[in-house]
């Protein structure tokens, strides 16, 4: 792991330290509170934002990041560039770093930001992969910080398929020090090799990793309650194998009861209302998913002046 101020990409919430996940967040809330202080933090940069997966939070909270940081994004589909037509990904970021001064990648394979990140020589920021969304768990993070004052000893449960959502919470669970836990059916587990990378290092920041299968079990005592949606991006084929599967994983009222009484409501959109969440849940007095949402901006927008900042 990295040191806050070697940080070179953001690829997954292990480039981090404790320390320096704390840094990010302090500068999040800064950016958050005071603007007009950072508007010229990116003064001449140029941040491509390249999309292959469909967006809507990812794409106009880094839009307008980039532009409230005084910079200038310039938004790309994978259908309108020639790695749409089989060019290497290696050739590819060799000639945009000679471009741009980052790169935000929304994609599918985990391996391409990885091949970004080797054969290019600028920044690349993981706006979400199959395997890691570390983007959406900095805003989650900010998040619980503001509703529940601290991070540490927090107890989180997110109950569904074990995604890059899950593989994210868990890290970035464990680098601050919470107890998370994931509740799926066993079939639908987190990467076990991701899961005992987020214990090693609960193990020196005081915090837990516990997979479960009974969500009401999973959600006793819990400060949070995260959900997302059972068939992701790329996964409709799958939606009515998944529907069946993921039966009795649905956070409705009843669930809540058996939670800690102030318990707090997250979900990284959108939501299958009725599926995964009802509209109770996501509509009534436990949820904060549109802070949420709003923090993707003002957390990225710190990423971005960690990354490029002067």
């Amino acid at each position: 792991m990295k040191t806050m101020h070697k940080l070179q990409h953001m690829l997954t919430l292990e480039e981090l330290t404790p320390e320096g996940l704390t840094e990010l967040l302090e500068l999040a809330k800064a950016v958050k509170l005071s603007p007009n202080d950072y508007k010229t933090a990116l003064t001449g940069k140029k941040v491509a934002l390249l999309f292959e997966k469909a967006s809507t939070r990812t794409r106009i909270s880094f839009e307008v990041g980039v532009v409230e940081l005084g910079g200038y994004p310039v938004v790309l589909s994978g259908a309108d560039m020639q790695i749409g037509r089989g060019e290497p990904l290696s050739d590819t970021i060799k000639v945009m770093s000679r471009y741009v001064d980052a790169l935000m990648i929304r994609t599918f394979a985990h391996e391409t930001v990885e091949t970004l990140a080797t054969h290019g020589t600028i920044p690349i920021i993981n706006g979400l992969t199959d395997l890691h969304h570390p983007c959406q768990v900095l805003a989650d993070l900010l998040t619980i910080e503001e509703h529940l004052g601290s991070r540490q000893g927090k107890v989180l449960t997110y109950i569904g398929d074990g995604n890059n959502m899950a593989h994210s919470l868990l890290l970035g669970g464990a680098l601050s020090g919470m107890e998370v836990r994931i509740c799926s059916p066993t079939a639908y587990a987190p990467n076990e090799k991701i899961v005992s990378q987020a214990a090693e290092i609960a193990k020196a920041t005081g915090g837990k990793v516990e997979l479960f299968t009974d969500p009401v079990l999973a959600v006793k005592e819990a400060e949070i309650i995260y959900s997302d949606v059972f068939a992701s991006m790329g996964q409709e084929s799958e939606s009515l194998e998944r529907l069946s599967a993921f039966e009795g994983y649905q956070v409705n009222t009843e669930l809540l009861h058996h939670a800690a009484d102030e318990v707090i409501f997250l979900h990284c959109l959108p939501a299958h209302r009725g599926e995964e969440v009802t509209s109770e849940v996501i509509d009534g007095v436990h949820s904060v998913v549109f802070d949420q949402a709003e923090n993707r901006l003002h957390a990225q927008k710190a990423l971005m002046i960690e990354l490029l900042g002067e």
